[in-house]
């Protein structure tokens, strides 16, 4: 979620984006537009044209990718993902990865190709395929739709397993229309610099087998679909991304996933008090995600907060936010790591606005013992030589990624549109989570 796959093929060559802040610059007015502040509380829920999935293939500065989610029966997690990034003058870098981690046996197998012949297909844009995959979406009678991914990433990992989403989930956008799920940088949002734009399907069952080392493992399992376009290079979209999803098969299906990202100190909301080179712009912290109960989308959430304002400061819109707990430096990344992490849903819900209310608190430990840590990753440490040359002009760029998996439970409050009756339930179940550090 963090765009940290168009760190490893290359797209943030050293080239200047047009009408861009320098770095480090003040400015005269807001120049980010955040989606979460676009669209009022009871029109969070936008829902996904037939053509919001197409693959847009873009050109410049941009990274489009889709990634697959899903916690299997057994409690192994899996994650694919295709990562599309234009890289200057030359062809652009289409790669797809795979994880699969495994607590109880410690098993984990990272697996990623640079493909050739990447193509959306003709009939569907939605569909695409390469030289070593082909993935394939139906829209199914009953409303549900269903990808099929097929991929021979090499001869000890090949996958062939669908994400079925049911009808109860339908995908969603922040907000309904051509601008939904978008936040703009610039000060013109109708022309912006850059920007940001994330669908998902919130909840979906998996099916299928992954072959590893020529092993046979069933991928029976709950998870998401997330795509993901960032308009301009990820060290200028965001200094911090947090991504979570929660999967539990009690009460029929139950789901929950957040995203969030902090603006760069270069694009915010300009303060009061000063005007030109004398004002200066806040970062923003923008936060999105929903909850999944019985198998049916019960509730989008959003909001927006200051990212330098205090720990118990209200967020804007909701009290929807993720917070880092109890941070310790992390003596091998430098950054402060959080030892907990809660996540906070609040928002209407979609049968009646009436309130939904989650929380979920994962404890990590201490970073040199990180508990269910899948990985760390240093993200200049494992992309090319050539690639790491070109992003190391950016000053103050160190980008990791912490990636964990563990038990959770998720405790919510729900309205009788979607309980049957106003009740607190909570779910035992996984959370997958990412908290990336970009720059300081």
């Amino acid at each position: 979620m963090s765009g940290w796959g168009s760190w490893l093929t290359g797209s943030s060559q050293p080239q200047a984006d047009a009408n861009a802040p320098a770095t480090g610059t003040a400015g005269s007015g807001n120049n980010f537009h955040a989606v979460t502040d676009a669209f009022p509380q009871n029109a969070l829920n936008g829902a996904l044209s037939k053509s919001d999935l197409n693959w847009t293939c873009p050109t410049g500065l941009t990274t489009e990718t889709q990634t697959w989610y899903s916690v299997l029966s057994d409690g192994a997690f899996i994650t694919s993902q295709i990562i599309y990034s234009p890289v200057g003058l030359w062809k652009p870098q289409v790669q797809m990865t795979f994880k699969y981690f495994n607590p109880k046996t410690g098993k984990k197998v990272w697996k990623s190709k640079n493909v050739d012949e990447f193509m959306p297909l003709d009939a569907d844009k939605r569909s695409s395929k390469s030289n070593a995959f082909t993935v394939s979406l139906r829209d199914l009678d009953d409303g549900s739709q269903e990808y099929t991914i097929q991929a021979n990433l090499d001869t000890d990992v090949q996958l062939t397993y669908t994400m079925k989403r049911p009808a109860s989930a339908a995908g969603w956008k922040l907000g309904e229309g051509e601008r939904g799920g978008f936040s703009y940088f610039g000060e013109n949002a109708t022309s912006p610099v850059g920007y940001v734009i994330h669908r998902f399907w919130p909840f979906a069952k998996t099916s299928g087998l992954i072959v590893l080392d020529g092993q046979a493992i069933e991928a029976d399992g709950q998870g998401m679909f997330v795509q993901a376009i960032q308009g301009m290079r990820p060290n200028l979209v965001a200094s911090r991304w947090n991504f979570c999803t929660f999967q539990s098969t009690e009460h029929d299906g139950t789901s929950a996933m957040l995203m969030e990202f902090t603006t760069t100190s270069d694009y915010g909301i300009a303060t009061a008090g000063g005007e030109g080179a004398a004002a200066k712009r806040v970062p923003q912290v923008v936060t999105c995600g929903s909850v999944v109960y019985q198998g049916k989308l019960a509730a989008v959430v959003a909001a927006t907060r200051d990212a330098t304002a205090p720990e118990d400061a209200p967020s804007r819109q909701s009290q929807t936010r993720i917070t880092h707990l109890d941070k310790a430096k992390d003596e091998l990344t430098g950054y402060q790591a959080p030892q907990a992490i809660r996540y906070v849903w609040d928002g209407p819900a979609i049968a009646d606005q009436k309130p939904v209310q989650g929380e979920l608190k994962v404890t990590l430990g201490a970073p040199d013992a990180t508990n269910g840590l899948v990985d760390k990753v240093d993200v200049l440490a494992e992309i090319p030589y050539f690639v790491k040359k070109l992003v190391n002009y950016v000053a103050g760029t160190k980008p990791y990624i912490y990636q964990t998996l563990n038990p959770a439970e998720l405790s919510l409050t729900l309205p009788a549109s979607v309980a049957g009756e106003e009740k607190k339930i909570t779910a035992k179940g996984t959370v997958f989570e990412e908290h990336t550090f970009i720059s300081e």
